[in-house]
């Protein structure tokens, strides 16, 4: 993929907003990690907070950058648009709408906040 310009770079979390969906999320994370659906969460959260190395990434990117929860993107992006993703995900949004910047497949495959913060850094 080449190097777009960038308007604002969306991640959609595989997971519900709320307080009662964050509190189950994390209990998964420590319970049950192999079967914990958003890579995305995993990486940039722990279990109670911001990963560090990521949030550090995130403060200085010259980008900008918005987490969605995928009931907010759905409500504040399908009907305008009509896309249909799965999540996690994380897009550009630019002149053209909205653009797949990583993947479900991708972002699943990824281990680490360095790991995402190298792909983010080659494509944009």
């Amino acid at each position: 993929m080449k190097k777009k310009e960038v308007q604002k770079i969306v991640f959609v979390y595989n997971a519900n907003s709320g307080t009662r969906n964050a509190v189950m999320d994390s209990m998964h994370k420590v319970f049950s990690s192999s079967t914990y659906d958003c890579k995305l969460c995993d990486i940039t959260f722990g279990v109670v907070s911001e990963n560090w190395t990521w949030k550090k990434f995130r403060q200085n990117s010259k980008h900008q950058m918005i987490f969605l929860h995928k009931d907010e993107f759905t409500k504040q992006y399908a009907s305008k648009f009509g896309y249909k993703f799965e999540f996690p995900i994380a897009l550009l949004e630019g002149k053209n709408g909205l653009e797949v910047l990583i993947s479900k497949e991708e972002m699943n495959s990824l281990k680490t906040p360095h790991g995402l913060i190298r792909l983010l850094k080659e494509r944009i």
